[in-house]
């Protein structure tokens, strides 16, 4: 995939942003922000700010629907909409440095590099994206300050060095600048990066058609076209590749090498996660999964997978956070409903063994919301309450 496009794809998920919440989203309010997730990850993103607004109406002070709501309206260039949202939360968080980011993208696509310069450099010190640089040092060259354009675009190239953008920029501020030599480098390396991303496209295209068609030997050989130790683009994309046909003992060793390289993308520990937990290697999924909760804490599917992966770990309290925030987050899926009750009624059963008739009865009247009329749980409640006297 090419970089660019997975930046966006990291800025939309926006998993990075820790913002200010008095108390936990409403129950509505985390269906919606659910949905809302499920829906960016399929790029309808029209769609998804219209969870998040349900979530807003839900629950106002709902924080992490508001920022994605604003990320959204970006992605579909409702550029005001999106300033206005992402204006209201930087005075909630007194400048987080994600918000700033953003308002310094919109000031660059408005036209006011000054703005964007004044946005963006203070943020140079730990940029809280990748192509951050990128869009500072465009600020710079289109203000005409090629100087301070070549500085930060050199600076983009090893923050995202896989970016043919910021060689390409780079170029012409060299070019600018009467570098000939180096900017022929800058442009070279450019139509490379484009190339090989083209390249990839068309090797991932018969890879595909190898797994589909061909036995697995000769599937591998066509797709270790792909394979490239040091590109962790091209990795995630033969291990997805390879899960996506169902062929997960193959898709180990590309996800895990681009875990290595890339340690903050949440496409990647999702997906190698899902891969052991399909090939049910349970306590090899749970820490690239908990990774993944942890740089996207409210997608369902990564909630689930965890919840289920704790679930067959026998660590059940473990498992019954992660699977009631699972189902708050996605009501009606009816996996999640079934695991949770039965962690429900093994946790209430053991504080009853254990004599704790409170947390007993806590999680045994969690499992009977989940299962309404059940007699023999009723009976069960019935139990432990004349206990508990």
């Amino acid at each position: 995939m090419e970089t660019a496009s997975r930046t966006l794809i990291c800025l939309l998920l926006g998993g990075a942003l820790l913002l200010p919440q008095n108390k936990p989203p409403s129950a509505a309010a985390t269906a919606h922000i659910g949905k809302g997730y499920e829906l960016e990850q399929k790029d309808q993103y029209a769609e998804a700010a219209q969870e998040f607004r349900a979530a807003l109406a839900s629950d106002p002070g709902a924080s992490n629907a508001r920022y994605q709501l604003a990320v959204c309206l970006f992605a579909l260039g409702e550029r005001e909409t999106s300033r206005k949202e992402f204006e209201s939360l930087q005075k909630a968080t007194h400048g987080d440095p994600s918000i700033t980011y953003y308002l310094g993208r919109l000031d660059l696509l408005a036209g006011d590099a000054a703005g964007a310069i004044h946005r963006l450099e203070p943020l140079m010190s730990a940029p809280p994206f990748p192509d951050a640089p990128f869009y500072l040092g465009s600020a710079y060259l289109t203000k005409g300050d090629v100087p301070g354009a070549i500085k930060w675009l050199r600076e983009g190239t090893k923050t995202d060095p896989r970016d043919f953008r910021v060689h390409y920029r780079l170029a012409r501020a060299l070019q600018q600048a009467g570098l000939r030599k180096e900017s022929e480098e800058e442009y070279a390396r450019s139509t490379e990066l484009r190339e090989s991303y083209n390249e990839t496209a068309r090797q991932s295209t018969a890879c595909n058609q190898a797994i589909r068609t061909k036995p697995i030997e000769e599937a591998r050989a066509v797709c270790n076209a792909i394979f490239d130790p040091n590109d962790p683009d091209r990795l995630t994309t033969l291990g997805m590749l390879y899960g996506e046909n169902g062929k997960f003992a193959e898709a180990i060793e590309p996800l895990k090498r681009a875990a290595e390289l890339d340690p903050d993308s949440f496409e990647v520990f999702h997906n190698l996660g899902l891969t052991y937990f399909r090939l049910k290697r349970f306590p090899e999924a749970r820490a690239p999964l908990e990774k993944a909760v942890s740089l996207r804490p409210d997608f369902f599917g990564s909630n689930a997978l965890l919840g289920a992966a704790l679930y067959s770990l026998k660590d059940d309290q473990a498992a019954y956070r992660v699977l009631d925030f699972a189902h708050r987050l996605k009501p009606d899926d009816a996996d999640t409903v079934e695991l949770l009750f039965r962690v429900s009624v093994i946790l209430g059963n053991q504080f009853a063994g254990a004599r704790d008739y409170i947390n007993s009865l806590k999680y045994l009247t969690k499992a009977s919301e989940l299962r309404p009329g059940s007699p023999e749980l009723e009976r069960r409640i019935a139990e432990v309450k004349s206990l508990a006297r």
